[in-house]
């Protein structure tokens, strides 16, 4: 096959494995049609309202940083989502007879036919069209348009190139698990910025913007801009930047194009050497308890750090109990109980215990024969949950208390805190034993198919049921606060919610161990569907 006539096979190559993806299964197809039809709508109402916005007194500021997140997009999209695209693991072209630049070059065209490419393009086209004034920012804006969807194109290919070997790896999985993460961040920080701009305008973006206009691809936005206020110099140096970077990132991909069809794949030997020296540790199991309790909680915190879904599960929880208290006592709306929502958030994970053991689960069934079996085993899980759940909302009530100087506060803060994570854990190790589901190992659903309806029971139905419990703690704080003589003590709030707390753990893993013994066989069942 002769270079020039690569390119174009690649281009009926990426559309025939989008074709043959949507013919494996209706839902696939429906799934696919009807997350372009949202792309493309959500693309096009962007790609008004930046027109819309032409000639406000800012707006140059806002698109420049809209062609910045576009390119962080980008980059991060092949480490969260390696499976969306077939065509970024070159690893499945080493046997072919191809030379590294007509392959970049191929590749790199290839890489245009898609959603994301035309979602960029129209968010490109009306970032361009809200700042460029006369007829030679227009023209120097199709230029603009051309390298910085090239650059942010080049930039992900560059990236899965460097990352392949750990993106088909168990670390790369987890990568990929964990998108949902960034997701709920990216989330709040949006949230939390639109806020801030409804309060303030646009004028509140122009010192990101100073910075990232010398940043490719917003480098090029920033010149059409630059071009329509006359000053062609800064427009051409920041041109170039955005040239320059496109042929840096075209080199370091055709670098490691080169490697990867050249070298060996030894990327498992740092992971073997890795898995030998932990199983050769025993550090985390000389600090738990002896026997069956210490086992069970050091079997819980491994899944913790090992299973890609678990990991994800609590990585998230973690990340939101802290985003959401610190965020709005950053703006100066929050309240101290805000930091409740880090224990609420932690009490979910002790929801459908069972059900994140998946099959493995039978081997666990196997050494339960008994109710205090069962009792010790829910009881070595709470305590395992316990051991970062109690510092982590702790350390969060704290730094809420400290943002918002309420420290009179803080004891009936942690009180509920406690009282609310001690109803969750009661709870949760009710509905695991009472409405198990399976979690399935593979993609990104978190329930089996049929099972939905258990996962909403199980979860919100015993945070309702915590809600309730978690009453009498409640209705003591309001009365105190109310009280004309009880802010002298809240601070009973704090043994009064500790105590409480222990008190409704203690009966919930009661009562929750003899409907785990009885119902070991369901539970098998339910858990091994995925």
């Amino acid at each position: 096959m002769s270079d020039s006539t690569i390119t174009p096979v690649f281009v009926r190559l990426k559309l025939s494995l989008l074709r043959n993806g949507l013919r494996q299964s209706g839902g696939r197809k429906a799934a696919y049609i009807a997350s372009a039809v949202f792309a493309l709508l959500f693309a096009a109402l962007q790609l008004i309202g930046l027109i819309a916005l032409r000639g406000h007194a800012h707006v140059e500021s806002l698109v420049v940083l809209v062609a910045a997140v576009l390119g962080l997009g980008w980059a991060v999209m092949p480490l969260f989502f390696p499976s969306g695209d077939e065509t970024l693991d070159p690893t499945r072209l080493v046997m072919l007879p191809l030379r590294p630049r007509p392959l970049v070059r191929a590749l790199l065209t290839a890489s245009l036919v898609g959603i994301g490419p035309l979602f960029t393009l129209c968010l490109l086209i009306g970032s361009v069209v809200a700042v460029a004034r006369g007829g030679a920012a227009f023209a120097v804006g199709v230029v603009a348009v051309a390298l910085a969807l090239l650059v942010c194109v080049a930039l992900a290919r560059a990236v899965a190139a460097a990352n392949v070997r750990l993106l088909a790896s168990r670390k790369g999985r987890d990568l990929a698990v964990l998108s949902g993460l960034v997701i709920a961040i990216g989330a709040q920080v949006v949230n939390f910025g639109a806020q801030r701009l409804g309060a303030s305008g646009l004028g509140e973006l122009d010192p990101a913007a100073d910075v990232l206009q010398w940043v490719p691809p917003a480098s090029a936005i920033a010149a059409v801009h630059a071009v329509g206020e006359g000053s062609y110099g800064l427009a051409a140096v920041q041109l170039a930047l955005t040239a320059g970077a496109l042929a840096t990132l075209l080199a370091v991909w055709s670098r490691h194009l080169t490697r990867l069809m050249t070298s060996p794949d030894g990327s498992t030997l740092p992971a073997a050497e890795s898995a030998a020296r932990e199983r050769t540790s025993t550090g985390l199991g000389r600090l738990l308890p002896a026997g069956r309790t210490g086992t069970v909680m050091e079997r819980s915190l491994r899944y913790v750090w090992r299973d890609p879904k678990t990991k994800a599960a609590w990585v998230t929880s973690l990340a939101i109990g802290l985003i959401v208290p610190v965020f709005n006592a950053w703006q100066g709306t929050g309240s101290v109980y805000f930091a409740c929502f880090a224990a609420g958030m932690l009490g979910i994970q002790m929801y459908n215990q069972f059900g994140q053991d998946t099959s493995a689960f039978w081997m666990v069934a196997m050494t339960i024969s008994s109710t205090r079996d069962a009792y010790i085993e829910l009881r070595a899980r709470a305590l395992a949950l316990l051991l970062i759940t109690l510092p982590y909302a702790t350390l969060v009530t704290v730094v809420t208390t400290a943002m918002l100087g309420d420290w009179r506060r803080l004891p009936e803060a942690l009180g509920l805190s406690f009282a609310l994570l001690g109803a969750m854990l009661a709870t949760g190790a009710w509905t695991s034993a009472r409405f198990p589901y399976s979690i399935p190992q593979e993609g990104y659903k978190n329930v089996a198919p049929g099972q939905t309806g258990l996962a909403w029971i199980s979860i919100f139905g015993g945070m309702i049921a915590a809600a309730v419990l978690c009453a009498p703690v409640i209705a003591l704080t309001i009365w105190l606060n109310v009280s004309a003589d009880g802010d002298d003590w809240t601070w009973l709030l704090l043994p009064v919610g500790t105590t409480y707390a222990a008190a409704l753990t203690a009966v919930g893993l009661r009562l929750a161990a003899p409907q785990t013994a009885r119902r070991l066989p369901e539970i098998l069942t339910a858990v091994s569907k995925g």
